[in-house]
C-alpha cells in the first residue's frame, strides 16, 4: 500500500481537498510530502490503558481534548502556523471556535504564530470572534510590548459586532493605560460608553486611576462629576480613594477633605490607605496636630493602622522635628504586632541621624536583622550621611561604605555623593577625586551634586584652575550644568578677583536656559561688592527681583555689607531699619555688619545702642561681635593723642 493510498484510508473525508504545490527546496519538499497519517503519528502522544488507573482517574473528555490541544500545539512550535498547521488542524478534527482561539492564545508560542491564527480564524466561515478571543490576542500583544498592534486590536473589537461588557472595557483602559495612551483610553472609553455599554463604577474607577497616575488630575474631577450624574453608578471606597489621593497631590486640601466626609456620610468606611494619604497631606503642609487627630480618629474607628500609615506617621513628626514622637510611634509598631519594614527603618534612621542621635541609628540598624528587614543601599547611605553629619572620622564613613559592598549590595550615585560631599568637607579632597573617578568607571552619569562639592572644596583651598577643569569637564560631559554648580564656580572667580569670568559664566548660564537662582544672583553680587562695585551689585539685585527671583538674607547681606565697607556706617543703618520694616529681617549677621561699620568709625555710643537692641531681639553676641569692637577700639589705643583729640 503507498504512502498516499494510506492517508486516504485513514481519513477519506480529506481526499477530495485540493493537491498543494510542492517547494523546490528539497527539506521542505520532503516534509510537505508527510501524510496526515504520518503527522498525526509523529506527535502521538503516550496512551493510556482503558483500565489503567491513570485512565479511569481521568474522565474521558478531558483525556481527549488535552491530547489533541498538545499534540496541535507541538505542530504550531514546529511547523509555525501555515498549511502544515492548517493540515494538522483538519487531520485531528479540532473545531475551529471561541475555545480552540483562546487556547492558542494561551499557549507559549510565538506571537506571530497567534496573530496570523487569529487572522485565519476570522476568515473561516461561520466564525466571528468575540469579545474573549480578541481579549486573549490584546493580552499577548500587550505582553509582547506590541503597542501598535495592540491598539489596532482594540480598534478592531470596538468596531465589531461583539458584545464588550464592562470588564473588558476596565481591563482595556488599565492595559492603555499602562501603555501610556491615555487620549486612546478615553476616546475608546467614550466610544463603548456611547454603542456597546454602560460603564460601572469598576470601568469608572480604572479610568479615574490613569487619569490621576498620569497627572491629569482636571480630568479626575470631570469623570466624577460624570459618573455621578449616571444616576445609576456611584462612586465606591476605591473611587474616593483615587479622588481623594488625587486632590492631596494637587495640595487642595478642602476638596480632599469635603471628599472624605461625603464618603461617610454615603456609609462608607474609609480604608486605611485613605487615612494615610490625608495625613501625608497634613504633615507636607505642616499641619502636624491636624496629621494626628486623624490618626486618633483612625484609630477610634477600628481601622487598624498599617505599616504604611506608621511610615507617614514617623516621616512627618521628623519634618516637623519631633523626633520623640517619632521614635515612640516606632515603639507602638513593635507593641501592636505591625511588622516594620525597611522603608520605614530607614526613614526613622534618617530622622535620628539628621537629630545627631548616631548611636540609637546604629542601634537600629543592628535590630533590623532580628526584624527580618534587610537592609538596602539607602539603608547604608542613611548611616554613611549620618557619619559624616555627626563629624564622624571619614574613614569610619569609608568602612560601611565598604561593608555595602561586601553585602553585594550595589552603590547608588547618591552613595558616591554623599562620600564626595563628606570627603570634601573633611578636608580629603583627594579621596573624593578617586571616588569621582571610581563613580565614571561604573558607567554612572556625571553627578551635578558630587561636580559641585568637589569644585567648592577646591576653590576654598584656591586650587582655582583644578576647579575650574572639573567644570568644564561637568559642561562637557552633560551638555549643560546646574545653576548651583554655576553659582558655586561663579562665586570662586569671584574671590580670586576674576569678575570678569565670573560675569561670563553669568550670562553663559543665562544663555543655554539655565536660569540662575538665588545663590548664582548672591555668588555675583559678592563678588562685585568684593571690588567695591556696590552700585552694579545693587542694580544686580533690582534685576533679580524683576526678574521673579525673591532675595533671601543672604542677598541683603551682601549689599549691606558693600554699603558698610564704601558708602559708611550711615547708609548701613538705614539700610538696616529699611530690612526692619521689610519681609527679611536682620539676622545676627546684619547686626554684626552694621556693628563693624560703626565700631571702625568710632561711633561707640551708636554701637553700644545696636548691641542693646541686638541683645533684645534674641541674637547672642558672638566672636565676630566682639572682634569687631576689640579692633575699632586697639585702633584708637594706637592713635597720637593729639590726632584724637
Amino acid at each position: 500500500m503507498n504512502r498516499w493510498r494510506l492517508g486516504r484510508e485513514m481519513q477519506p473525508s480529506t481526499a477530495l481537498l485540493p493537491k498543494r504545490g510542492i517547494s523546490s527546496s528539497p527539506q521542505l519538499s520532503r516534509r510537505l510530502k508527510q501524510t496526515e497519517n504520518e503527522i498525526v503519528q509523529m506527535f502521538r502522544l503516550p496512551t493510556l490503558r482503558e483500565d489503567s488507573p491513570a485512565s479511569l482517574a481521568t474522565p474521558r473528555y478531558q483525556r481527549s481534548a488535552r491530547a489533541l490541544d498538545e499534540r496541535f500545539v507541538r505542530i504550531l512550535k514546529i511547523f509555525k502556523w501555515g498549511p502544515d498547521a492548517e493540515k494538522a488542524l483538519e487531520v485531528l478534527r479540532l473545531k475551529v471556535d471561541h475555545r480552540l482561539v483562546r487556547e492558542v492564545m494561551k499557549t507559549d508560542v510565538e506571537i506571530g504564530v497567534k496573530m496570523q491564527f487569529f487572522r485565519w480564524a476570522a476568515k473561516r466561515k461561520n466564525f466571528e470572534h468575540d469579545y474573549t478571543t480578541y481579549m486573549g490576542l490584546i493580552h499577548c500583544l500587550d505582553e509582547a510590548g506590541l503597542v501598535g498592534e495592540m491598539w489596532k486590536n482594540i480598534q478592531d473589537m470596538v468596531k465589531s459586532n461583539c458584545v464588550i461588557t464592562p470588564t473588558e472595557l476596565s481591563e482595556i483602559i488599565k492595559i492603555l493605560g499602562r501603555a501610556k495612551m491615555v487620549d486612546k483610553a478615553c476616546s475608546i472609553f467614550y466610544r463603548t460608553k456611547a454603542r456597546k455599554c454602560r460603564p460601572t463604577a469598576h470601568a469608572y474607577n480604572s479610568m479615574i486611576i490613569m487619569l490621576m497616575q498620569e497627572g491629569h488630575y482636571e480630568k479626575v474631577h470631570e469623570l466624577y462629576n460624570e459618573m455621578c450624574n449616571e444616576g445609576n453608578c456611584f462612586p465606591d471606597t476605591v473611587t474616593y480613594n483615587a479622588l481623594i489621593a488625587t486632590f492631596c497631590k494637587l495640595g487642595r486640601e478642602d476638596s480632599a477633605i469635603r471628599l472624605f466626609e461625603e464618603m461617610k456620610e454615603n456609609g462608607l468606611q474609609p480604608t486605611a490607605k485613605i487615612y494615610t494619604t490625608l495625613m501625608g497631606m497634613f504633615f507636607k503642609s505642616e499641619n502636624t496636630e491636624r496629621a494626628l487627630s486623624l490618626f486618633r480618629e483612625m484609630r477610634g474607628q477600628c481601622c487598624a493602622p498599617n505599616v504604611f500609615t506608621y511610615t507617614e506617621l514617623i516621616k512627618g513628626l521628623g519634618k516637623a522635628g519631633r523626633v520623640e514622637e517619632a521614635y515612640d510611634f516606632f515603639l507602638e509598631v513593635r507593641r501592636e504586632g505591625c511588622k516594620p519594614d525597611t522603608v520605614l527603618m530607614n526613614n526613622l534612621m534618617n530622622i535620628l541621624g539628621k537629630a545627631g542621635r548616631l548611636d540609637d541609628v546604629i542601634k537600629l540598624f543592628d535590630e533590623m536583622e532580628s526584624l527580618q528587614c534587610v537592609p538596602n543601599v539607602v539603608t547604608y547611605n542613611t548611616i554613611i550621611k549620618a557619619l559624616f553629619e555627626s563629624k564622624s572620622r571619614a574613614s569610619e564613613a569609608a568602612s560601611w561604605f565598604e561593608k555595602l559592598k561586601e553585602k553585594g549590595i550595589a552603590p547608588s550615585a547618591f552613595t558616591y555623593s554623599i562620600l564626595i560631599d563628606g570627603f570634601c568637607k573633611s578636608n580629603r579632597v583627594e579621596k573624593a577625586m578617586l571616588l569621582l573617578e571610581e563613580m565614571d568607571e561604573k558607567g554612572f552619569p556625571p553627578c551635578p551634586a558630587a561636580y559641585c562639592s568637589l569644585i567648592d572644596a577646591l576653590g576654598k583651598a584656591k586650587r582655582y584652575e583644578v576647579a575650574n577643569e572639573l567644570f568644564q569637564e561637568l559642561k562637557e560631559n552633560c551638555g549643560s550644568s546646574s545653576s548651583r554648580v554655576y553659582a558655586v564656580m561663579i562665586k570662586h572667580f569671584g574671590k580670586c578677583g576674576r569678575l570678569n569670568d565670573a560675569i561670563d559664566l553669568f550670562d553663559e548660564m543665562k544663555k543655554l536656559g539655565c536660569t540662575p537662582d538665588v545663590y548664582a544672583y548672591n555668588a555675583l553680587m559678592s563678588g562685585m561688592v568684593r571690588i567695591g562695585m556696590i552700585d552694579e551689585a545693587q542694580t544686580l539685585l533690582r534685576t533679580m527681583q524683576e526678574q521673579g527671583c525673591v532675595p533671601d538674607i543672604n542677598s541683603l547681606n551682601i549689599i549691606l555689607n558693600g554699603l558698610a565697607k564704601t558708602a559708611g556706617p550711615h547708609q548701613a543703618m538705614e539700610m538696616l531699619s529699611n530690612m526692619k520694616k521689610s519681609n527679611i529681617k536682620p539676622d545676627v549677621v546684619s547686626y554684626n555688619t552694621v556693628l563693624g561699620a560703626l565700631s571702625h568709625a568710632g561711633m561707640f555710643e551708636e554701637a553700644a545702642k545696636l548691641m542693646k537692641e541686638m541683645k533684645s531681639k534674641g541674637f547672642e553676641y558672638d566672636l565676630i561681635t566682639y572682634s569687631s569692637m576689640l579692633e575699632a577700639i586697639g585702633k584708637i589705643d594706637d592713635e597720637p593723642m593729639d590726632l584724637v583729640r
